[in-house]
């Protein structure tokens, strides 16, 4: 079994994949769209990934405030979640990700990426960051 880790953004999600044990995140690629309404296209090339890795499950950034108050951008989540269930018949988990485009901005400042260059990445580290958590939470209640 595999999981789809997804960080949603106004222009981009950020997509990630586990491996098959369920330990580890890596980064899969950033789905951009053209308009911030046209979400068709972004569907459907998330549906292509899923199928192409098998996941079964989709975890999706919860882009909570840091008081953890719910803003605009829970509410986009919560209507890009359900077009997900209804377009893929997959569960859906929301996961708090608060901070995983800090954390990602971090990795890749140490790793000597250039400012200008970590807007190519950031979405795609973030989705890692998100997927990690929920795999580690699995791997923390089995023991």
């Amino acid at each position: 079994m595999r999981i789809i880790g997804l960080d949603f953004g106004s222009k981009t999600v950020g997509v990630a994949m586990s491996d098959e044990l369920l330990i580890t995140a890596q980064g899969v690629e950033i789905v951009r769209r053209k308009s911030p309404t046209k979400l068709r296209q972004t569907l459907a090339r998330i549906e292509e990934i899923i199928a192409e890795y098998g996941a079964e499950r989709i975890v999706l950034g919860y882009p909570k405030n840091m008081n953890n108050t719910e803003g605009e951008r829970c509410a986009k989540t919560l209507e890009f979640k359900e077009m997900l269930e209804r377009r893929t018949s997959l569960p859906v988990i929301l996961w708090d990700e608060r901070l995983t485009t800090v954390s990602a901005d971090q990795v890749m400042m140490e790793s000597g990426i250039r400012r200008e260059d970590r807007k190519k990445y950031v979405d795609r580290i973030a989705a890692e960051f998100i997927l990690q958590g929920y795999l580690d939470s699995l791997k923390n209640q089995t023991e």
